[in-house]
């Protein structure tokens, strides 16, 4: 983890619950000190300079995730040494669209543009009452959790025409602590059911309105 910012700080400190070994990297010091403890180990590293990213070792790493998203300059040039140093998979913070496509340009495997996504969410949950999560798979395809009220309570899957009338496949099915990650179309829905469904944007807008 290259970057200690709030998100990279999150990221990092996420991996290392779900039992991976982490690296984390920052020029601060003091940013170094908060999180020396949490992860495997932490390093102090100006990683704009090839020697010192060099002598890091991250090629030994399944991936390499570059979190420095307020310095262009400095983000580009660490990503074009990571690539030359043949790190298996690199994950990068793009602050702006420019930022993304050089980051792109240089060879980054996956760029993340966290407060556009953040903002592409919270727009859609506002447009619905009903819409709680939503995650944007391609400009055309998406996935939302929709939670179920009072007008299919008591139909079943078929009977709502979620399928044939609006064109959405129900991926899962979750009620409190129980999860149907198969539902046939008799499936009986209840009031407060959350459904997990992939389908367009408009069509999930239409089907949770009328919820």
């Amino acid at each position: 983890m290259i970057g200690l910012g709030r998100f990279g700080t999150n990221v990092a400190l996420t991996l290392t619950e779900l039992g991976c070994k982490v690296l984390a990297v920052d020029s601060e010091m003091e940013n170094i000190n908060k999180i020396a403890a949490l992860v495997d180990k932490a390093i102090q590293a100006d990683v704009t300079k090839e020697e010192c990213l060099a002598e890091l070792g991250l090629e030994q790493y399944d991936a390499v995730v570059l979190t420095i998203g307020s310095n262009l300059q400095a983000s580009i040039m660490t990503a074009l040494g990571l690539k030359n140093l043949g790190v298996l998979k690199t994950v990068a913070k793009a602050s702006s669209e420019l930022h993304k496509k050089a980051l792109e340009k240089v060879g980054v495997d996956h760029v993340v543009f966290p407060e556009k996504d953040s903002a592409i969410k919270l727009a859609h949950s506002l447009m619905s009452v009903n819409l709680v999560e939503y995650l944007e798979i391609s400009p055309n395809l998406q996935i939302a959790e929709i939670i179920i009220q009072g007008k299919y309570h008591g139909q079943t899957l078929k009977e709502t025409g979620i399928r044939n009338k609006h064109n959405l496949n129900v991926l899962a099915i979750r009620n409190k602590d129980k999860i149907n990650s198969s539902p046939q179309a008799d499936h009986v829905l209840h009031k407060g059911d959350r459904l997990i469904i992939l389908g367009s944007s408009q069509d999930l807008k239409e089907f949770s309105d009328n919820c």
